[in-house]
């Protein structure tokens, strides 16, 4: 079991973080939020974010530091390789995934309220991204 921080970074798996309840006062007890939940949100997250097929993310989450650790398996939409001007101008496979690593930890610490400790992503394999068709 994981405790979400009510939308506030920094408090622990067992306490809500300070002030957590902007509008009135807090009350005793904590807030619960099971692991998977958690994985679905960083699979909905990465999936989006990527425009890749839920089910081809695999995501692990786990404490860490004060905060949480994921570790996302993922494919990587490509352009087609016979798109030569695409691939010109794309950015390169290592540049992009630290690009989608920040991306990551930032969302789906905003969504689950928690601090996003570290991203591990693993990719693995290619997908064909969509190309947008001009009317």
């Amino acid at each position: 079991m994981v405790a979400a921080e009510a939308g506030h970074p920094g408090g622990t798996p067992t306490r809500v973080a300070a002030g957590a309840a902007p509008n009135g006062p807090s009350y005793p007890g904590r807030i619960t939020v099971k692991e998977r939940v958690l994985v679905k949100i960083a699979e909905e997250t990465t999936a989006t974010t990527l425009k890749v097929d839920r089910g081809d993310v695999n995501v692990e989450v786990a404490e860490a530091r004060g905060g949480m650790a994921v570790t996302i398996r993922t494919p990587l939409p490509v352009p087609n390789l016979e798109d030569t001007a695409a691939i010109n101008a794309g950015t390169p496979v290592l540049q992009r995934v630290a690009r989608i690593q920040e991306q990551l930890r930032d969302r789906i610490g905003q969504i689950t309220g928690r601090e996003i400790t570290r991203v591990n992503v693993t990719i693995t394999g290619a997908v064909i991204a969509e190309q947008k068709r001009v009317r």
